[in-house]
């Protein structure tokens, strides 16, 4: 049974911010169109891979993206908004350094990444940069470097204004509500896409813990 799309924008913007509160859409959502990224740049890039390795882990992570999500947010509790946010930075990334690729290594470091990091932008109170690594699975040199790095990459244009969060709500409202995602997918896909063209051509809760 379809998701109505004001189901999502409910989510967004009239989240509990209670301890019972449950998993946001959002992140279902958000999941589903980064594995299918994920899968794609497997297949268009196979023998190319990023070049960009700041995030890469040593081993690809034995955990989907739907279940790494979901233990953020069982243990920071980041609103729906973070997560919108956090998918702002990425897509913003991505296009900004087009020889970077998502892939199975690299996706989990720069979603706990920026994740911490629209967090801290959205939020009133957050939790150290300690919290977010062991939530992510890293240490907190890691993760310090992780955040530097992405905001040097990024030349710390954090700011996403009303019209474009509203953009992004309404990209992810689109995943649900047709779900073939193109547009959503695009935004992720469409610099890596013509850069492969181009060379063919010519906190206080208790974690569990985690390593990536």
């Amino acid at each position: 049974m379809a998701i109505s799309p004001r189901k999502l924008r409910n989510d967004v913007y009239s989240y509990s911010y209670q301890n019972d509160s449950k998993t946001p859409l959002v992140i279902s959502v958000l999941a589903s169109l980064i594995e299918r990224t994920l899968i794609r740049n497997e297949r268009i890039g196979r023998k190319c891979g990023s070049k960009i390795r700041v995030f890469d882990c040593q081993e690809t992570p034995d955990m989907t993206i739907q279940s790494y999500l979901e233990r953020i947010f069982k243990y920071t509790k980041a609103g729906p908004s973070v997560y919108v946010v956090a998918y702002v930075y990425i897509d913003r990334f991505c296009r900004s350094q087009p020889e970077f690729w998502l892939t199975g290594r690299n996706v989990h470091r720069l979603l706990i990444t920026t994740i911490m990091v629209a967090s801290k932008y959205v939020e009133d109170m957050n939790y150290r940069n300690s919290y977010f690594a062991r939530v992510g699975g890293i240490t907190t040199k890691e993760m310090n470097s992780l955040e530097l790095d992405f905001l040097f990459m990024m030349n710390f244009k954090m700011h996403v204004n009303v019209s474009v969060f509203e953009s992004y709500c309404c990209h992810l409202e689109r995943e649900v509500s047709i779900g073939g995602g193109y547009h959503i997918e695009r935004t992720l896909r469409c610099a890596q896409e013509l850069k492969f063209l181009q060379t063919n051509e010519g906190g206080h809760n208790k974690v569990a813990h985690l390593t990536l």
